[in-house]
């Protein structure tokens, strides 16, 4: 299957495990009155006021395909006042949960499974290199790596110097287009050049084993076992990643209670749909910051967001959900920046453990 096949059913099988958590789909047309088919109790309305049943049952493929749909794209429509809130609103979003406004939103768990199987699903297929393409100089394809290599370096000597000598601002503006393109396929033909090598010479090119002798013969085995096969452990961590992200909610939450340990009107419960929300604003910024850079925006871009966006969005949801003035909800998003460091280390950490059994 390839991978934009598993991204396709990674993001199906997301959508499915948060409908589990959400309850049964919606039902449309449903019909009003008659016995429920679930457990037999009259109904007096569109859905079973015993079981929660809807009353109208489909038994055809289209039905199925409806409910597929529906579970991905739709969450009851819940997920259209859910998001907005998320983003602009997170605290009020979260406070409104937590003292019971429930019907309105996507629950948090629901949320948090979907937008975690979606990043993984994005992040997988679209942030990875495209393929290497055969390489070209005007429209002759060079059958010898190493010398098409040599008539890059030639052409980049040249196109470097009359990027020197010329003055104009259009012809620069071309020529250092001209030669970022040829960087990238210089890099392309590296990449094959070194593959091509360690084929080769495997001996050579072989991965050395790390040998240590910390006195931790679990770490040391670990470690050897990690260098010796780096491929199948980076395969390893990124499943490891995606089975247990939800190991994030309860090693964040010891942290978040100490941020309000003298509080008494706030629990475990609300620092627990505090940090799932937030945790699937996160996910869902990972998205949208890949989406934007596989569209072209700028890499600095990119990054200013990544490095703003998440300290305001704490902020906010701080000081809305716990009810914070300005300099309360300040202080603790600078230490919730810290717990995020310490907790996606200690994650990490984790992973690697995992990874490396």
């Amino acid at each position: 299957m390839s991978e934009a096949g598993d991204g396709i059913g990674t993001l199906a099988t997301g959508a499915l495990w948060a409908r589990t958590f959400e309850g049964q789909a919606g039902a449309h047309d449903a019909h009003e009155g008659g016995a429920c088919a679930n457990c037999g109790t009259e109904r007096i309305g569109a859905f079973c006021h015993a079981c929660g049943q809807a009353g109208h049952i489909h038994k055809n493929l289209m039905g199925l395909v409806h409910d597929i749909a529906h579970g991905v794209f739709h969450f009851d429509g819940k997920v259209w006042r859910t998001l907005p809130m998320l983003a602009w609103r997170p605290g009020e979003l979260t406070r409104r949960y937590v003292d019971g406004e429930r019907a309105k939103f996507v629950s948090p768990m629901a949320l948090f499974l979907f937008s975690v199987f979606l990043m993984f699903a994005v992040v997988s297929n679209l942030a990875t290199p495209h393929a290497s393409k055969p390489a070209t100089i005007g429209s002759k394809s060079a059958s010898d790596p190493d010398l098409l290599y040599k008539k890059y370096q030639a052409k980049l000597a040249g196109l470097e110097s009359a990027r020197a000598k010329t003055s104009d601002k259009t012809v620069q503006t071309a020529l250092d287009k001209q030669i970022a393109n040829l960087k990238d396929d210089m890099g392309e033909l590296e990449v094959g050049l070194a593959a091509r090598k360690a084929i080769a010479h495997p001996a050579e090119n072989a991965p050395k084993i790390v040998h240590l002798n910390t006195g931790w013969r679990w770490f040391d085995r670990s470690a050897g076992h990690m260098s010796q096969n780096p491929e199948l452990t980076l395969y390893k961590l990124k499943s490891y990643a995606y089975k247990y992200s939800w190991a994030l909610i309860p090693i964040s939450l010891p942290f978040i209670w100490l941020l309000f340990a003298l509080r008494r009107d706030v629990g475990l419960y609300d620092h627990a749909i505090f940090s799932i929300y937030s945790l699937s604003f996160m996910s869902l910024g990972v998205v949208s910051l890949t989406l934007l850079g596989r569209i072209g925006i700028r890499g600095g871009i990119v990054t200013l967001l990544a490095m703003c966006v998440p300290p305001v969005h704490m902020y906010r949801h701080l000081k809305g959900t716990y009810r914070l003035g300005r300099f309360g909800a300040f202080w603790r998003t600078f230490a919730l920046l810290v717990i995020t460091s310490i907790t996606s280390s200690l994650f990490i950490a984790f992973l690697f453990y995992m990874g490396s059994e």
